[in-house]
Parts: structure tokens; sequence; C-alpha cells
């Protein structure tokens, strides 16, 4: 039985490439998926008691929300490589494999004799790709690292939030960071191995993902004047830019990036053209230097005004917004795309991919129930050696 009958992964630029990946919570599974999206079967191991993700809730009609997002489309098989068997059977699959991913403790698999330097020399075709916390090596590496840790110890959480007290990120930003990282380490590494002819092995951490999106805090900082302050609903170095109320109490933000935009503004939504050359506002330093002055003037009038008229008169203005919504919102938000996708007995429309591709199906496979695929999986693998013939099922080769 193919992995297109086995999943319904459709076609796509990764037809024909086999993933295995030893994975668990989020930042591995997500990237495998998309992986999979892209038209790649993918193998997921898990440990007799499962992935833990699968526990995390129940809010997908039973099932839990973070697995049916990052496990559509592939194959589970139980596997415990530790056994003598089972490390035996994992060692086949991977002589068959284009791609490894797996985001366990540091050190877990090198003292299974599963280390990717190890992989890459028995099957040097190999892409592997380690994902962790904080590193392999180094006085943190053996911390726990699970989101809202990272975003505190990369100081994420200490810049966002309201300025009375810090605040996480309201989604698992840190390891959604890590697991589409990952994918674009895998894919630049394939690409590298169509013209080498050659795997090599990438890593991403949590960590690294997080000190990246902090570069700009951590140059003010180090080398200007501190970084900026938690600023809740505000941007911290540029003005206008934040919340305010209209007299219905819907909150709208609005962003002013350059003098023409301000200049409009002023003309168009405060009515008020001399502002724009006012000595406290001419100039987006000054804004901020003179930030609660201009957002009691801009205050004012949003609060004079119920939500249809502010709008308009920001449309008019030219001036660029956005409303405060809810996640019930979202849900009905007119950009928002959704797919359907079979979990249990029935279809739930779920949040379509963020890359519209033309490979796109409209549909997404099912996430695979605990060791779905276990039996079919080690028949198919069992007696495989390197020279055996691959189990792609095209003779597609990145």
């Amino acid at each position: 039985m193919g992995a297109e009958q086995m999943t319904g992964t459709r076609s796509g630029p990764l037809t024909g490439l086999l993933v295995v990946s030893l994975e668990q919570a989020l930042a591995a599974p997500l990237c495998t998926s998309r992986l999979a999206e892209m038209g790649a079967r993918v193998i997921k191991i898990e440990r007799p008691e499962g992935d833990f993700a699968r526990g995390y809730d129940r809010a997908a009609r039973g099932v839990s929300s973070y697995f049916v997002w990052t496990n559509r489309g592939k194959e589970s098989l139980v596997l415990d490589y530790k056994r003598p068997e089972d490390a035996q059977l994992l060692e086949r699959m991977l002589a068959q494999a284009d791609v490894f991913v797996q985001n366990l403790a540091p050190g877990a698999l090198a003292r299974a004799g599963f280390d990717s330097a190890g992989l890459r020399n028995r099957h040097p075709r190999l892409v592997t790709c380690d994902i962790s916390g904080y590193g392999d090596h180094g006085e943190v590496a053996s911390l726990k690292a699970y989101d809202l840790l990272v975003q505190c110890e990369s100081g994420l959480a200490g810049i966002s939030g309201a300025p009375q007290e810090p605040g996480r990120i309201g989604v698992s930003i840190c390891d959604i960071g890590a697991g589409l990282n990952a994918t674009i380490g895998v894919l630049s590494a394939l690409a590298q191995r169509a013209r080498t002819g050659v795997g090599c092995g990438v890593a991403v951490s949590l960590f690294d993902g997080a000190a990246d999106w902090m570069t700009v805090p951590h140059v003010h900082e180090v080398y200007g004047n501190g970084a900026p302050e938690r600023q809740g609903l505000q941007h911290p170095s540029i003005a206008p830019y934040g919340a305010f109320a209209t007299a219905q109490g819907a909150t709208v933000v609005i962003s002013i990036q350059n003098e023409r935009e301000w200049s409009l503004f002023c003309q168009h939504f405060l009515r008020d053209p001399g502002l724009a050359q006012d000595p406290r506002f001419a100039s987006n330093t000054l804004r901020v230097q003179n930030r609660p002055a201009l957002n009691t003037a801009i205050a004012e009038v949003f609060s004079s005004l119920d939500t249809a008229s502010a709008l308009q008169r920001l449309s008019s203005a030219s001036t660029a917004y956005g409303q405060l919504r809810s996640v019930a919102d979202l849900a009905r938000h007119p950009a928002l795309r959704t797919w359907p996708m079979r979990v249990g007995q029935e279809d739930l429309d779920l949040v379509a991919p963020p890359v519209r591709t033309p490979w796109d199906c409209g549909r997404h496979a099912s996430a695979p129930e605990l060791g779905e695929h276990s039996a079919q999986l080690r028949w198919e693998f069992a007696g495989q050696t390197s020279s055996e013939p691959s189990i792609r099922t095209t003779g597609v080769s990145a």
C-alpha cells in the first residue's frame, strides 16, 4: 500500500520523499506537518503512551487541538528504540529515509546509537534535523525548554504585556518559531543535497529563534539607550501607533508610518491640519517624546465618535487601522480561510495552511490514531536494508 493510499497525502514538491520523525509536543510535529503539506510521506514514531500532545486538551470534538493541527497526513508507528528489535526496525527505516527529525532531550538518541552525525555516516544522503530548547552544548543545554519558559528566558515576555506587568505571548510562539525554522533548515539541506548528493545536519533551538526575534530590543539595550519598556498596545518607537477607544467602547489600533500619513491623519481624521506642524509632533521622534499629549489629543476625537464613524474617517485619511478582535471574532473574520479535516466521524473546519500554493487540495488529511499504521509499517520495513529498493512512491529525489 503506497503512502498516498494510506494517508491521503497529496502530490507536491516533496512527493516521493520519506521523512521519519521521533517527535513530540509542538516544534518537531509542526515542522514535519509542513513537509507533509508539501507532499512528503511522514512517519511519526511514538512511544507506547503516545505523543503527550495527544492529551493537551479535547477541544477538537474530543481530540487535542494541538495534535490535529500538527499531525495531519502522517502515519503513526509505535516504537521503542531502546528495544533491540525496534532499534533494528528504526535503522532500516532510516536507511530508506530522506529526512530524520527529532526533538527528544539532548543526548537521548546518542545514547541509543542514533545521534545525527552517526546516522549520516551510515546513510550519507540522509538529512538530519535536531530541535532542542537551548542547543546541544553548554551549561543550559540540559534545561527543560517549554514555550513559556523560553519566552521568559529570552526576554520576550519582559517586553510583552502592559507597563504594570510582563505578559506571555498568547500562543506557543517559541515552539512555533522553532518548527518553522526547522522547516527552513530541512528545505535548505534538501536543496544542497540536490547539488552535492550528500545530506547534512541542521539544528535549531527554541531559544535561538526567540533571540533572533529580540534583535532590535537587544541592539537598543547593548548599543542604544536601553531596551524599550513594555507598551501594551503601543509601539515603543513609532507614534501614533496604538489603541484608542470609540464612544461605543470598541478598541481601534492605528498606525502612522511617515509624515505624509501623519498630515493626512491630522487633516481628515482629527480635522486639525495645523496639528501636523505642531512643534511637539512635527516628526516621529518628537511624537514619541511627547506621546502622552499626542495620545490625549487623539483619544478625545476617538471618544467623540461611534465606531462606524471612526472607521469611516480613518479610511478617508488613508490611515492604517485594525480592530481589537476576540477569537470569536476571528472565527467570523472575512479574511479567515478554513479547510475541512476529518476528526473522528465528522469534518471540522480548521484554519487553512498559511502558504497558498498550486498543490493545495482544499482538504486536510486526518491526524493518525496512536499506532494506526504500526502493523503495516512493521511489515513494510521488515528485513529491508539500504541496498534494497526505496519505498518511495515516485522516483523524485531532492
